[in-house]
């Protein structure tokens, strides 16, 4: 399993235009859960991150196909600054109790 995260400043009052221009009708096949969650404390902090059940090829080939270059293009003029950018191999996973 991979985990790809995204933590990004959004420029002041862009949130609501932010999350239009990236969501997505449907993941993408091999994405298992995608989210983004916004700051309590910063409502202009945002992370985005989604969990990917293949290989790197496999991620890679996905985002080609869904045009993850565009999407974060579109994205851009929101932007103040980008933090952590990467894709990450999940190597402990704990579910809670409800």
């Amino acid at each position: 399993m991979l985990y790809a995260m995204t933590v990004r400043r959004l420029k002041p009052g862009t949130y609501e235009d932010y999350l239009n221009a990236w969501e997505l009708e449907a993941p993408p096949a091999g994405w298992t859960r995608i989210c983004t969650v916004r700051s309590v404390e910063n409502e202009d902090e945002v992370v985005s991150f989604g969990f990917f059940d293949g290989s790197m090829e496999d991620l890679r080939r996905s985002q080609e196909q869904f045009d993850y270059a565009g999407q974060r293009a579109r994205v851009e003029e929101f932007v103040e600054s980008t933090g952590t950018d990467g894709i990450f191999e999940v190597t402990m996973e704990m579910e809670g109790r409800p």
